[in-house]
């Protein structure tokens, strides 16, 4: 008999009105929460976390209970939480689910992660065009202090919290912490030379907790049934279910709870419903800032280490897939002309590299392309990689690299005959 599928954070989802407090109270909601105040105190719930092996969910994959470990317990600072919903990775689809479908999974999980790390107040950063997501978190915001989940005094204890909700900028490096905290505090998202660390000095120069959504929205699970648990489902040092969102060529695309760790070609085959108008040619596992695979990589678990082990990263779990029919050389210049135009100017090496490479890939695109573009392009990454304050510009050379090493024929074809032999096919076919 087949097992059945666990769901942690799509368990609501198919709930009549799964977004309304009383839906999540009735199914087992806040409970978690009332156990923390009650039964434990804030380091035993943060070495819950620690047992779970929950990794950020956002792309970085940091352990999570680590992370929350470097806030100072002896600062007379006050101390925040910023849970970074801007969610702007091209490829990129889930926590825009969370946070419409099972709102106070994510407010539970601020208020569970706040009690254990001393924090008074709270902000979820959300992308300014999610608006629905906007109107449904401030409602169950003020359901929730109306049941005392949140505001002051919690369930009778001595802790407080706000959560407030902060539209974004607009700007994709709005989701790098740093750069969410500047614009946070008003400023142009501009990412911050580190040290010093948000968890020293983050929002206000106050110590500071930046997680992404799913990974807060784990939490209230992992205090529910145990940290044990939790790192029971996924992998070694990487615990849980994820959130995999499939885009591109299958023929059901969308978002999927697995167990970290399932093979990428049993989401596109047995999940995705297979590939749709040709063969597989090549995936990106992570969203754009993630190396692109080819087809005969991809035999690989999608889990962090895995992902790296092959070249590439599990970043956000956005999973881009590409048949036989694309244009390689159209696809990373899509690719480069987003980083070109997202590319906040601070640092020299990404503001000039991203766009010499989108120049170059336009000529080759329409048939100009010179005999030297792609050794140029391929100079251009030592000059980048590990050269610029945030991870930006190693997320723009990841993807140029791969893609002219791995499908070096068809940006060669493209100098030399001044046109795409993949459409050329396609048009004797």
């Amino acid at each position: 008999m087949a097992k059945e599928p666990i769901r942690i954070l799509t368990k609501n989802w198919d709930i009549k009105n799964s977004n309304t407090i009383e839906a999540y109270i009735k199914n087992g909601g806040y409970k978690a929460l009332e156990k923390a105040i009650k039964q434990m105190n804030p380091e035993q719930v943060m070495d819950e976390v620690k047992k779970s092996n929950l990794r950020g969910r956002g792309g970085a994959g940091f352990p999570a209970g680590v992370k929350w470990g470097f806030v100072p317990k002896d600062s007379d600072k006050l101390k925040y939480l910023c849970v970074n919903a801007d969610e702007g990775e091209p490829g990129t689809f889930k926590d825009r689910y969370i946070m419409t479908l099972d709102p106070h999974m994510l407010l539970e999980g601020i208020a569970i992660t706040s009690y254990a790390v001393g924090i008074s107040a709270a902000y979820i950063y959300i992308r300014n065009e999610y608006i629905e997501s906007i109107a449904i978190l401030k409602t169950a915001i003020q359901e929730a202090k109306a049941k005392n989940y949140l505001g002051a005094s919690i369930l009778g204890s001595n802790f407080n919290l706000e959560i407030y909700v902060h539209r974004g900028a607009g700007a994709y490096i709005a989701g790098e912490e740093t750069g969410l905290i500047e614009s946070l505090e008003g400023k142009r998202a501009m990412p911050r030379i580190r040290p010093p660390f948000p968890a020293a000095v983050g929002v206000f120069n106050c110590p500071t907790v930046v997680n992404n959504v799913e990974t807060i929205a784990c939490v209230p699970s992992i205090i529910e049934h145990g940290g044990e648990w939790f790192a029971g489902i996924g992998v070694s040092k990487d615990g849980g279910t994820k959130l995999y969102a499939v885009s591109g060529h299958v023929n059901n695309p969308g978002v999927y709870e697995l167990p970290v760790g399932t093979s990428l070609q049993k989401i596109l085959y047995e999940h995705a419903g297979g590939i749709k108008g040709g063969e597989l040619k090549a995936v990106i596992p992570g969203g754009i800032s993630a190396s692109v695979l080819a087809a005969r990589e991809c035999d690989i678990a999608m889990d962090c280490q895995s992902v790296a082990k092959a070249g590439s990263m599990l970043g956000s779990a956005g999973i881009i897939v590409m048949n036989n029919r694309v244009c390689m050389v159209e696809a990373l210049f899509n690719i480069a002309e987003f980083y070109a135009e997202e590319s906040c100017g601070q640092c020299t090496p990404c503001r000039s590299g991203s766009h010499w490479i989108k120049n170059i890939l336009e000529r080759i695109l329409h048939g100009k392309g010179k005999t030297d573009d792609l050794e140029i392009m391929l100079s251009f990454i030592p000059g980048i990689m590990g050269r610029t304050i945030c991870a930006f510009g190693d997320a723009l050379c990841g993807p140029v690299q791969s893609f002219i090493t791995k499908f070096r024929d068809e940006f060669e074809y493209h100098i030399i005959e001044g046109k795409c032999n993949i459409r050329n096919k396609l048009d004797i076919l």
